[in-house]
């Protein structure tokens, strides 16, 4: 529970995956949406904990609510093993080795801030998949089309470090490392130089006439 919401936990600090935090995505062609996945330490058991009582909450509220008593089996978990398997069969990838894996997803713009300035929104640049944060996020239930299960709605992002990209693109840093030369000296800009005290003035040789 975070701020007396029962649905709503803060992470401590997990890593970012798939992060479209700065425009909305649609993989599917669905509704584009702003969206994360949250890599979360098998370690970190109060994160875990956390994340089960908040979707407990929200099962309940679907059970009282939106569900007219009844309790739907979910069709797919809301928290991964990142040591298993996709819904699709496939194993997960080695980043998700060792964590419990959680995607999250809003149509409002998520605030992206760092931990050491939380009034402060980060550039673009300074967000992406691998880096790591804590994050708010808010599961609910919904009840579409017959069917019914709980979501998890992303809130806010707050930086804590820098981690290695998982984009799969090279950075500049990398690509270039060992060749890297320093800028070269700057080239003295030869112009007219105005004469010595004392001697004859300069005669522009064009019009014969002394320079000024």
């Amino acid at each position: 529970m975070y701020q007396n919401i029962a649905t709503k936990c803060l992470t401590g600090e997990v890593r970012l995956s798939y992060a479209h935090l700065c425009e909305p995505y649609s993989s599917n062609g669905g509704e584009p949406k702003y969206s994360v996945t949250l890599l979360i330490p098998k370690t970190d058991t109060a994160t875990y904990n956390d994340l089960k009582n908040a979707l407990g909450a929200a099962y309940e509220l679907g059970v009282a609510d939106k569900w007219k008593g009844n309790r739907p089996q979910m069709r797919y978990p809301v928290i991964y093993d990142g040591d298993g398997v996709r819904p699709s069969g496939e194993p997960f990838g080695d980043e998700c080795k060792g964590c419990w894996v959680v995607t999250a997803s809003s149509k409002q713009k998520p605030m992206c801030v760092h931990i050491s300035n939380v009034h402060a929104e980060l550039l673009p640049s300074d967000i992406y998949s691998g880096m790591y944060a804590r994050v708010t996020v808010n599961f609910f239930p919904y009840n579409s089309n017959g069917n019914r299960g709980v979501g998890c709605g992303l809130g806010n992002v707050c930086k804590t470090r820098d981690g290695d990209p998982l984009s799969g693109r090279a950075t500049a840093e990398n690509d270039f490392a060992g060749i890297e030369q320093a800028a070269p000296a700057a080239i003295p800009q030869i112009g007219f130089q105005p004469p010595f005290a004392g001697t004859a003035p300069a005669v522009n040789p064009i019009t014969g006439l002394p320079m000024a």
